[in-house]
């Protein structure tokens, strides 16, 4: 383990609407088993210039940007590597000696997962929402060859936008459109939101759907994805999502890449 932080230890945080302790948790826990000289800790911000501003001038090592800042963020850093110049979207910055780059792991970690279950390019799918996290998993899905989505989305400005901008339909609402992959990415079914007991889709889809992907990692069983394993659907949940994009994260932020087994102990340390 560790000792106490010193003079030397690096700090890395995170900017988020409502922190949650996932992250805090995951990274702290492998810089002790790592014995790294590195402290994490999640702020939350009402002046964004501010805060990015301070990530420089205090030499903070990293920074993971979650909702509601991953667009606003790009005017403030000094680069924008490929994930994120790809999308127009930041989920994490680096700073290296005051040079602020920025990178998008959650598009990487929305590839490795379309990789991992073996999804079929072929499938026609819907994903609902246009926010920051939205253009992510799109963009990702776009590049990873699948060619028949639609974007629901209320939003008639992002939504048609971020349709556009991947070759994809756009729809207000899903209506009677039942397509075999349906991807969640709003709040709906969020612990502590408005909409934590909400189905991000209606009931009838998801019994026409051949795999279910939440986004939402709190709580990990949302309303959607129990409703889907009740129907014995394959699905991918949102803490597959964050345990991936933290350790993409990590890496940037430490040069160091655990083995498996420890990140799954670190996740499921995270989980709490």
């Amino acid at each position: 383990m560790l000792n106490a932080p010193d003079k030397d230890t690096l700090l890395c945080m995170s900017l988020a609407g409502r922190p949650g302790n996932f992250g805090t948790r995951f990274h702290n826990f492998l810089y002790a088993r790592l014995g790294l000289n590195y402290l994490y800790k999640a702020f939350t911000t009402q002046d964004l210039p501010a805060a990015i501003g301070g990530i420089r001038a205090l030499g903070i090592r990293g920074c993971a940007v979650s909702m509601p800042f991953k667009e606003a963020s790009i005017p403030l850093v000094d680069e924008l590597d490929p994930s994120a110049a790809a999308i127009a979207s930041i989920n994490t910055i680096v700073n290296d000696g005051g040079y602020l780059r920025a990178y998008n792991t959650d598009y990487l970690a929305i590839g490795q997962l379309i990789e991992r279950h073996r999804l079929d390019p072929a499938m026609p799918f819907a994903l609902h929402g246009s926010g920051g996290m939205a253009k992510a998993v799109a963009c990702a899905f776009r590049d990873a060859g699948f060619g028949h989505g639609t974007i629901v989305a209320r939003n008639t400005q992002a939504g048609p936008a971020l349709a556009q901008q991947c070759g994809y339909d756009w729809r207000h609402a899903l209506g009677a459109l039942r397509p075999a992959l349906l991807v969640n990415v709003t709040p709906l079914g969020m612990a502590g939101g408005p909409g934590a007991d909400t189905l991000a889709f209606e009931a009838a889809a998801v019994e026409a759907a051949e795999w279910v992907f939440d986004v939402v990692a709190l709580p990990p069983r949302t309303p959607l994805i129990q409703l889907a394993e009740q129907l014995g659907k394959p699905v991918i949940t949102g803490l597959d999502v964050v345990a991936l994009q933290a350790l993409e994260q990590f890496v940037l932020y430490t040069g160091v890449r655990p083995d498996e087994a420890l990140v799954r102990e670190a996740a499921a340390f995270a989980r709490g």
